[in-house]
């Protein structure tokens, strides 16, 4: 590419519908050519192919480029408690790009930068990932947790447990009052 040459431009067929305050980032086309569909990343979050919704950067758990394919991990509400809500992982879903331009390296970015604290911590018969988030356009941070595999998740004292690590999260991570 010489020094006047610009990026190309998302075709308009694959232009999702696009709130007010959004505006386009990166985009690549998906799989082999067989109209697969694009993905487009932008600053409120990422469109994926045969959804008719965008993903929050902070909806997306995991995000890995592999070089070739993209492989992201949305995360799944499983239920929603005082303070914060229980995620899991959704199927993971992976994009090869062929020509990936831009769109990694914004997705890696929109997802790390979503992340203002993560915290692994032990909880009775298992462990749980305190993460809080920004979310685009809101104030404050959206608190989640996420149970490693075999933790019992509604078992009382794994409730209590995970409640008083959020809101010991939260007591540490709130501005001083000046």
């Amino acid at each position: 590419m010489g020094l006047f040459d610009r990026k190309p431009k998302l075709p308009p067929a694959a232009r999702p519908p696009l709130a007010d305050d959004e505006r386009v980032l990166a985009w690549a086309a998906a799989g082999n050519g067989e109209g697969d569909g694009v993905l487009v990343a932008t600053n409120l979050g990422l469109w994926l192919p045969g959804r008719g919704h965008r993903l929050g950067w902070h909806d997306l758990l995991k995000a890995v480029w592999s070089g070739r394919e993209l492989t992201v991990t949305p995360a799944d509400r499983v239920a929603e408690r005082d303070g914060y809500e229980v995620v899991a992982d959704c199927p993971a879903e992976t994009y090869l790009l062929l020509q990936p331009r831009e769109l990694p390296h914004q997705v890696r970015a929109r997802v790390t930068r979503s992340v203002a604290y993560t915290q692994h911590q032990p909880v009775p018969g298992g462990a749980a990932r305190i993460a809080a988030r920004r979310v685009p356009g809101v104030n404050g941070l959206a608190w989640t947790v996420r149970y490693d595999p075999g933790t019992p998740v509604d078992d009382a004292p794994v409730v209590a447990e995970t409640d008083r690590l959020v809101a010991a999260a939260r007591a540490a991570t709130a501005p001083a009052d000046l």
